[in-house]
């Protein structure tokens, strides 16, 4: 259970971390934030932050779309996750929530001459995805948010409520996650997450201006495909239907880590069971994020 929160400029205990009902961002979704994990490892009995930096680099992007400044750097914000998870003293997997808002009451619905404000806290995570095996997939009949009104690229809270538009369809229609289209009508991503397909050999992402989130775990899995794997990693926008014809899909990202998919609009995604690019995937990502891979210690930050 989560005992403490950064907020208000400490860390303090998490019943104490309160935002007021007039708070502009509670009201118009004015602000941005993270997901990061923190993985346990057994084997080393250390809790791994991963590649933290490159998280609140995202951040700090995002920030800038809002025209918000917390004052605190990059190196700053990772020292100060860092000792929030120390004083939880986590012994497992967590999740981890920054988020830069904008506390200047109802009729403030403006991003300049604003008074930001960050808090962090963490909490224990399970499956982001109930259900076991391959994912049954449907697509969403509603659009990616496009580039030229709000700028999917980064993480702007009010943006969500288009994810939560496509999830809950899905869900209520029978599928586990959504497939959304892009204003082009081209496949953008997952309801929180960055899709990647393959076809004949070949990894298939789409383009970060086809109105896709910067994953940082999508960025990872390009780099285990080319560098480890030996692939070919191709970004270039996917029509619909060729989703139908592919010989295995997947999608990864900080919450849902990495999950295949069996089932696009009812329609089996090979023989409807985890492929064995997606398999490897996923068996790598999981050593990787609990230290296993000397080559990318680089990216974890031991908490303790």
């Amino acid at each position: 259970m989560t005992k403490y929160a950064y907020h208000e400029g400490a860390i303090r205990p998490i019943s104490e971390a309160h935002i007021s009902v007039t708070c502009t961002t509670f009201h118009y979704g004015i602000g941005c934030f993270g997901g990061l994990r923190a993985f346990w490892s057994d084997r080393d009995k250390q809790l791994y932050l991963f590649r933290p930096s490159d998280h609140y680099k995202r951040l700090l992007n995002s920030a800038k779309f809002l025209m918000s400044d917390i004052g605190k750097t990059n190196a700053e914000l990772v020292d100060l996750t860092v000792e929030l998870l120390r004083k939880e003293e986590w012994k497992e997997n967590v999740y981890i929530r920054p988020i830069i808002y904008k506390d200047d009451g109802v009729f403030r619905v403006q991003l300049h001459d604003s008074t930001d404000k960050l808090a962090i806290f963490s909490h224990p995570v399970g499956a982001y995805i109930k259900g076991d095996g391959a994912l049954r997939v449907g697509f969403s009949t509603w659009r990616r948010v496009d580039d030229n009104a709000i700028p999917a690229r980064g993480k702007i809270s009010g943006t969500y409520i288009n994810s939560a538009l496509a999830k809950t369809e899905a869900v209520l229609n029978g599928f586990q996650e959504a497939l959304v289209l892009n204003q082009d009508g081209h496949v953008s991503e997952a309801s929180a997450a960055n899709l990647f397909v393959v076809r004949d050999g070949v990894v298939i992402t789409p383009p970060i201006t086809d109105n896709v989130l910067e994953g940082i775990t999508r960025k990872t899995i390009i780099e285990f495909a080319r560098e480890d794997m030996g692939l070919e990693v191709v970004e270039r926008s996917i029509d619909r239907s060729e989703l139908y014809l592919v010989d295995e899909a997947f999608f990864c990202g900080t919450g849902v880590g990495v999950a295949a998919i069996g089932s696009i609009d009812h329609r089996l995604i090979g023989d409807g069971s985890t492929g064995p690019i997606a398999a490897k995937m996923l068996a790598h990502y999981q050593n990787v994020v609990t230290g296993g891979v000397p080559k990318y210690k680089s990216w974890l930050t031991p908490v303790y």
